[in-house]
């Protein structure tokens, strides 16, 4: 699998943006996926997962109720949708994969840079 991201960009607070993970290669099935972050000066953090099925879901507490996390398989695509986004939300965000029987995601797609203005 290979992932690319894209739909990064600058918004205001308040805004939404939404971000998209393509795979190729091989398809989702057997692969669970998540998006991080890593703002300047710190260290990447999990910002969602969902797994492989599309069945389970996890969020970060800042991003819960705000963010979320999806998946077509149909277009081998993920999403993260961002609604009310604020300026500690501001980072270089990366899709990620790991099969399902693994432990760390060992799959990385390039970054996309959320920029949000106060």
């Amino acid at each position: 699998v290979q992932l690319q991201a894209s739909g990064g960009g600058l918004v205001q607070a308040g805004g939404s943006l939404r971000l998209s993970c393509a795979a190729s290669g091989r398809t989702f099935s057997n692969y669970d996926l998540a998006w991080f972050r890593q703002a300047p000066g710190k260290e990447r953090e999990i910002v969602a997962t969902i797994s492989w099925s599309g069945h389970s879901t996890y969020y970060e507490d800042s991003v819960k109720g705000r963010f979320t996390i999806s998946t077509d398989s149909a277009k081998y695509t993920m999403y993260l949708q961002m609604n009310s986004l604020k300026p500690e939300d501001t980072a270089v965000y990366y899709c990620a994969a790991r099969h399902s029987s693994g432990l760390t995601y060992d799959i990385w797609g390039q970054g996309t840079l959320v920029t949000v203005s106060s």
